[in-house]
């Protein structure tokens, strides 16, 4: 066994990384194997969900033959969507590679269900900073403000709670239309909510106006637990593929779920009206799709190991993390809080040195379109900007948080973990000598 470690460590030294620093992480690994257990559990169930939704719809070899042009009758592709709908629950999916990017598939959604003069409400405050420009609050063309579509928000209490109150006077607009949950924190260090706490939103939305469109941006959170917004009452639930559900393999692409209706406005949306989900060739991408679909809940196992490691590392080291340690994990991304620029650079340089492409590039800060600060991004990635893969990034601005996320295998996410901490013993800004 000591010969074993001794081998292990002499690894670890050879992609850069110090006794000191490989012991402390062995010994915060070692604290957690209970909580490994419980997220190997839940792996495990999904595993099993997304098997039975393939074998219920009939996958089989000629599902993944591409098509091109127009798409028509795409066999693969329009079981693919069956699939989702089945495995989320839901009456109907949109998946397709000419979904861009998460953004694109929220917008997509939301423009496809919402007209000129309808209100769109965000009850948990601030969305993600790209949605900004799309909604209009940050002017923008083409934006939802430029056709007439209005916004209001209902910020969060302290606590990351529910200002319900506040969500019930804005439930009086008669206007409203849409509103829409983000699950995820974002550039926030707020809480992830839970599928329970999305549940209990939705009630009371529905118990006040119950023909309003519940949806539910879902990046970051799928298989983390057993259940969906969608099997809570969520009307559309959105992600990207090139998250958790495309198990890093797919390298494009983004869904739309829910309600069949609704589901097909979105689809006249992202091609044209009169055709919608009838047309849109696969390109040859099913394959990475399905197989991608089926190794969506281990991949997002290995990236939740990932995050609870980073959590507790960090955490004894001092700093701010959300969640904790402890907390039960309602999505992939954790958030670690520096309090100055130099601490998420060097975080994100040190995700980047433990990526298996582009190891040797240094990241720095930088103005990203959709952004309204610089952006930092780590992302030694095999599909550009896929943050299921091993990944880390932050805006340059207080309070100066990062955000790490992905990790395709536990190994791969433990080894980015103690090359960020790496750099920044090397930059001065930890000492482990004062960690008991």
């Amino acid at each position: 066994m000591e010969e074993r470690s001794e081998e292990m460590l002499d690894m670890y030294k050879s992609l850069g990384i110090s006794g000191d620093v490989f012991s402390f992480g062995e010994d915060v690994a070692k604290e957690l194997a209970p909580r490994f257990a419980e997220i190997d559990r839940v792996a495990e169930f999904n595993q099993l969900k997304v098997i039975r939704g393939m074998q219920q719809n009939r996958v089989s070899e000629a599902c993944l033959y591409p098509s091109t042009g127009y798409g028509y009758n795409d066999l693969g592709r329009d079981t693919l969507e069956k699939v989702y709908a089945t495995v989320f629950g839901t009456e109907d999916a949109l998946v397709r590679p000419l979904i861009a990017c998460g953004t694109h598939a929220l917008g997509t959604a939301l423009a496809g269900n919402l007209r000129p003069g309808d209100e769109l409400l965000s009850p948990v405050g601030k969305p993600y900073d790209t949605l900004e420009e799309v909604i209009g609050i940050r002017p923008s063309r083409g934006s939802l403000a430029e056709y007439g579509i209005s916004y209001n928000q209902v910020d969060l209490l302290p606590g990351s709670r529910f200002d319900f109150e506040g969500i019930r006077e804005a439930l009086s607009h008669k206007n409203l239309k849409l509103v829409t949950i983000q699950r995820s924190k974002g550039y926030q260090t707020r809480k992830t909510f839970s599928v329970q706490e999305i549940g209990e939103l939705i009630r009371f939305i529905k118990g006040i106006r119950p023909d309003v469109i519940c949806m539910v941006d879902n990046c970051y959170g799928e298989f983390v637990e057993t259940r969906e917004p969608s099997e809570v009452g969520a009307d559309l639930m959105v992600g990207s593929l090139i998250k958790n559900p495309g198990g890093g393999l797919a390298p494009i692409g983004g869904y739309i779920a829910g309600k069949k209706e609704y589901v097909e406005n979105a689809a006249y949306r992202l091609t044209t009206p009169g055709l919608g989900k009838e047309v849109g060739p696969s390109l040859g991408v099913n394959p990475a799709f399905y197989q991608g679909f089926f190794l969506a809940p281990t991949v997002t196992a290995s990236a939740l190991k990932g995050a609870v490691f980073a959590a507790s590392l960090y955490e004894k080291l001092g700093f701010d993390v959300v969640p904790s340690g402890s907390e039960d994990r309602h999505d992939i991304i954790q958030a670690i809080t520096f309090g100055k620029p130099e601490g998420v650079i060097a975080f994100c340089q040190g995700i980047q040195a433990a990526a298996p492409v582009d190891s040797y590039v240094k990241p720095e800060p930088w103005p990203m379109p959709g952004y309204d600060s610089d952006v930092i991004m780590a992302a030694g990635a095999f599909v550009q900007g896929s943050s299921i893969e091993l990944s880390a990034d932050g805006p340059i601005k207080p309070p100066y948080a990062v955000y790490f996320q992905g990790g395709l295998t536990w190994p791969s996410a433990k080894l980015g973990i103690l090359m960020s901490l790496q750099k920044l013993k090397e930059a001065g800004m930890v000492s482990l000598r004062e960690v008991s």
